[in-house]
């Protein structure tokens, strides 16, 4: 039976304190434990956005954001991965429908990865193209079965022609253990190679046509999910993690209050401060708008689907604008409660401190970087040419 939306958020929810065990081993390991990934592909939390005629659940926007928030609660990196995931089994939704089937047909609770970033290069050869590349950030790249990896195209003469996601298996690419990083730790975001590799001409989408509209399996699926946007549809999947780390650091920072003193105070109690009614305020409002926020992105992508239209183009622009604003507000709560810890904040023990690293990593994603999408969305709303096409 299908599962409904409380129902997949009931299942993340359940996960949350075992998650929240682990956190600190994922960070020694450098990538998610194996524990992890088998619980959310037990709970069918990676299926949420997969289609349905590939065994997947084929969900809102909303499930995704929900859930993803949700595990984050217990762990940042896992939910990270999570949130990726489910990014990536919807674009594969938009792959010809052959792409479609030997991905998910051998195996529906496939995982996929990608760093869809064009940063390889492919030529075209008998039946396909040969790809050769390196990869950085493949975050769970240590448990995918498949990878899209974004390449540029080379044509005659070596001339770029196009630029695509092409599809490969894991056992086709080399992982190098180079993940040593301060935030997103056990996310295991190593970078990949891939050396001379065959890619059959149907495992290839096209990033412009994509961006364009122009998904040549979306017409296969029961819903309109693979219609929507897809610069908007993947900026938004990279975002929920933020809410639940930084609802998490807000839950970790109560619990500590009760008891503690201010120091060099005259014994003043935390939990009684004015000072502390408007930091814990201030953090939680935050968050209530980095989530209502992401709602309104996923209402819009959403609505324009389904009524079979092409997102309106500053309309798009803003989903990024809204997208980046979320996930710094997110990390603004964060660095809110992160200082009023005290000292004793820096302890390893917190979870206020590794919810504080997370959402400085999260925000660094390029994709997400205020400054970037205040500048572009303020060039659009001026009328000047847009100064990225991925929008």
């Amino acid at each position: 039976m299908m599962p409904d939306h409380a129902q997949l958020v009931a299942r993340a929810a359940s996960l949350v304190p075992t998650l929240r065990a682990r956190a600190a081993e994922a960070e020694q390991l450098r990538r998610l434990p194996d524990a992890n990934v088998a619980e959310l592909r037990s709970a069918g939390l990676f299926k949420v956005l997969q289609p349905r005629r590939c065994g997947g659940f084929e969900m809102s926007l909303h499930t995704h954001i929900d859930t993803v928030a949700e595990i984050a609660r217990g762990c940042g990196s896992t939910a990270w991965c999570m949130g990726v995931i489910h990014a990536h089994s919807w674009l594969l939704g938009s792959f010809p429908q052959e792409a479609q089937a030997e991905s998910y047909g051998a195996n529906p609770d496939a995982i996929v990865c990608a760093v869809i970033a064009p940063r390889g290069k492919a030529r075209a050869v008998a039946g396909g193209y040969r790809l050769d590349g390196f990869w950085p950030f493949a975050s769970g790249c240590q448990h995918a079965d498949w990878l899209l990896l974004g390449t540029e195209i080379a044509g005659e003469g070596g001339t770029v022609v196009d630029a695509a996601e092409l599809l490969v298996p894991a056992r086709d690419i080399v992982i190098r253990d180079d993940w040593n990083v301060v935030g997103l730790r056990g996310t295991g975001s190593c970078s990949i190679v891939a050396n001379d590799v065959f890619v059959p001409k149907h495992r290839y989408l096209s990033l412009p046509g994509i961006i364009a509209g122009e998904a040549p399996g979306a017409a296969a699926h029961d819903t309109s999910l693979y219609k929507g946007a897809a610069v908007p549809v993947l900026v938004l999947a990279i975002t929920p993690a933020a809410l639940g780390m930084a609802e998490a650091a807000l839950a970790a920072f109560k619990e500590r209050l009760p008891g503690r003193e201010i120091a060099y105070t005259d014994h003043e109690i935390q939990i009684d401060s004015p000072t502390t009614h408007r930091q814990v305020a201030d953090a939680a409002t935050r968050i209530h708008v980095a989530r209502l926020l992401l709602h309104r992105c996923a209402d819009d992508i959403e609505g324009a689907a389904a009524r079979g239209e092409m997102m309106e183009f500053t309309a798009r622009a803003r989903v990024r604008m809204d997208c980046a604003h979320a996930v710094r507000q997110c990390m603004e709560a964060a660095e809110i409660l992160y200082l009023a810890c005290g000292g004793s904040g820096i302890a390893e023990t917190n979870p206020v401190q590794r919810a504080w690293r997370d959402l400085h990593a999260v925000n660094m994603h390029g994709a997400l970087t205020l400054e970037t999408n205040q500048v572009m969305y303020g060039r659009i709303l001026l009328g000047l040419k847009p100064n990225t096409p991925l929008i």
